[in-house]
């Protein structure tokens, strides 16, 4: 578990599923994303996301708001293999819409950024989102993230024509 001032990150629990779904069912958190899934899909990432937190000791955490214990999405580190730059430490973050441009996902990838360094033997920690979606980007920077255009690439999971293909990448290195 990490503490930031507003923002318990932990591992999911069985009352998050629900309020998980909502987060990943809705259209607008999933624009940037390839799309919302459903609550069978959500709770097999819940599952998947627990299983990496209890194999790695650490991966994407469900981010509870202190001021109201409300799920608001999740940030988190995970041991990435399958994406073109791994293998890499990569830094994420999803968040409900209307948690969203409050300040969370740069307090939590702060916190996780600096908890990787502190904690994992990698000499630098890696981010991408898609090449348009500029907010995800504004973050990584204000965490002290740089881009990496040597590592930008095509998502493999999205058709060649789909508008969020191009991925961009970003580096924090070992401080």
């Amino acid at each position: 578990m990490i503490e930031t001032d507003r923002l318990i990150l932990r591992a999911f629990r069985e009352e998050d599923r629900a309020p998980l779904a909502a987060i990943n069912g809705d259209p607008r958190v999933g624009e940037w994303l390839g799309g919302a899934i459903d609550r069978t899909a959500s709770d097999a990432l819940l599952d998947r996301l627990n299983a990496e937190i209890a194999r790695d000791g650490f991966g994407f955490f469900a981010a509870e708001r202190k001021a109201d214990s409300r799920l608001v999405g999740m940030i988190g580190i995970r041991a990435q293999k399958d994406a073109p730059p791994a293998p890499c430490l990569e830094l994420g973050w999803r968040l409900a819409v209307e948690a969203q441009g409050q300040g969370y996902a740069t307090e939590g990838a702060r916190a996780l950024l600096d908890w990787g360094f502190a904690t994992q033997g990698n000499d630098e920690i890696l981010a991408w989102t898609a090449a348009s979606n500029l907010r995800s980007q504004a973050v990584m920077r204000r965490i002290g993230m740089d881009p990496d255009p040597a590592r930008d690439f095509d998502h493999p999971a999205l058709a060649e024509d789909h508008p969020l293909r191009r991925h961009v990448v970003f580096v924090a290195k070992r401080p």
